[in-house]
């Protein structure tokens, strides 16, 4: 991948920053390097632990000095820790791993799944999984949750809060998707657009009102007509063969087919149609597998905040400290490791305790959930007059102001996500 230059306020090309870009993808493993210890990090008392618990549940705001002097003894960074690394799952099955969940039938396979061949089971989990994943909605309507993932086995969604990502109303993002996926959504009335597809130069949008056949055949002929009118000019018309209307209708069909699975297939889905999204998704076949590993098993939530039926899990974290081959000998070299479904909320607040705690001095290697890496693509939003009052509704969705103020801005990745970050004197450069 090309190096990502960062961009300033003033849109001027730089490759420093104080403040990373927005990534919409789930991180799935995240490495800090640094010259100073992360032992910090290591072995929290039985109060620090309770303390960070109840801050995440209370969403306490906890805003650390620029550089702390002795990061071991310092209670307030080992309790901020803690708390950033509690996210929300549903549903919750300890001997199974249920992220990521596309390519994951390998991890599953041979593990005890008693819903596999179980309708009644499968139907309970499902009635369960449903009245969680319209809780998350319900927090996100009403801005009290910012943003949160449904992971199946073969697509994941990111819905977003009004407010986020330059958008002054509720998305949603399915990638990879299918044109049976696609056109099961039109059918349902779901309108949509592919953002990465462009059409004319615009981007092409998918409307769930489905043309009669006579109007089809109406826009394909003067679709054709206009097409070979320059052959007509020429006095060549009847010497050529025209496609008829099947080919043309195959060739698109083809065109299509060929970008499913890819990220070129991400959808989009804005404001109310997001409701009629998530009554479509309850409903659909295509949610969960009806065989293999994975067969029977509701998707997964993802969510930074708590919500019906969700079970609190914490990210696993550890420090370790290697000896480093330098000019003069070896020098040490601490490392800190982050695993689990990093959610974006996540990954800048972790960041913003390491500036306090390493001195704004650290490197990041950051391992993406490829399919989601695409979340970063946007089209481009006009700012509207209400998108200020938009985002400061959003003040009690559980976040910290400095990460909703991150998470509100535009995406510029693109379709790829952060891949390397590195401080130095507190000023960010990245790669993506």
């Amino acid at each position: 991948k090309t190096p990502q230059v960062s961009f300033s306020e003033s849109d001027t090309p730089s490759s420093e920053s104080t403040e990373l870009p927005v990534d919409w993808s789930i991180k799935t493993r995240l490495l800090f390097t640094s010259s100073q210890p992360f032992t910090w990090a290591d072995h929290l008392k039985a109060q620090e632990e309770a303390q960070g618990v109840i801050q995440h549940c209370r969403a306490t705001e906890v805003t650390l000095p620029q550089s702390i002097q002795d990061p071991k003894v310092s209670t307030e960074l080992r309790c901020a820790f803690q708390q950033s690394l509690i996210y929300w799952l549903h549903p919750a099955f300890p001997w199974l791993p249920l992220f990521p969940r596309i390519g994951a039938d390998r991890k599953m396979a041979g593990k005890i799944s008693p819903w596999a061949n179980d309708e009644t089971l499968q139907h309970i989990l499902m009635s369960d999984w449903s009245v969680s994943f319209t809780s998350l909605y319900n927090l996100l309507k009403t801005k009290l949750c910012p943003y949160f993932y449904v992971c199946t086995y073969q697509f994941t969604i990111l819905f977003r809060a009004a407010g986020l990502a330059g958008n002054d109303v509720i998305t949603a993002l399915i990638s990879p998707t299918t044109r049976g996926i696609r056109e099961a959504m039109k059918n349902e009335g779901i309108e949509f657009s592919l953002p990465l597809i462009k059409e004319n130069g615009h981007e092409k949008k998918a409307s769930g009102t489905s043309l009669g056949q006579g109007e089809e055949q109406v826009i394909s002929d003067e679709d054709e007509d206009e097409s070979f009118s320059w052959l007509e000019e020429m006095g060549v018309q009847d010497k050529i063969k025209k496609p008829d209307v099947l080919s043309i209708k195959l060739c698109k069909e083809k065109h299509e087919v060929q970008m499913d699975h890819r990220p070129e297939s991400v959808v989009l889905v804005k404001g109310t149609n997001t409701l009629t999204l998530l009554n479509f998704l309850i409903n659909s076949k295509s949610l969960v597998a009806s065989s293999g590993p994975q067969a029977g098993l509701p998707p997964t939530l993802l969510s930074p905040v708590a919500f019906r039926g969700a079970t609190m899990q914490m990210l696993k974290a550890r420090s370790v400290n290697v000896k480093t081959q330098a000019i003069s000998g070896y020098k040490d070299q601490f490392s800190l490791e982050i695993t689990g479904p990093v959610m974006p909320h996540c990954l800048h607040s972790v960041t913003m305790l390491l500036q306090s705690s390493q001195k704004g001095s650290f490197s990041a290697g950051l391992y993406t959930h490829e399919p989601t890496a695409v979340f970063n693509a946007c089209p481009s939003v006009k700012e509207g007059p209400g998108k200020e009052t938009v985002r400061e509704e959003l003040t009690n969705c559980g976040l910290h102001r400095k990460t909703l103020d991150q998470l509100s801005r535009t995406p510029i990745l693109g379709k790829s996500s952060l891949r390397h970050v590195e401080m130095s004197d507190y000023i960010y450069n990245w790669r993506s």
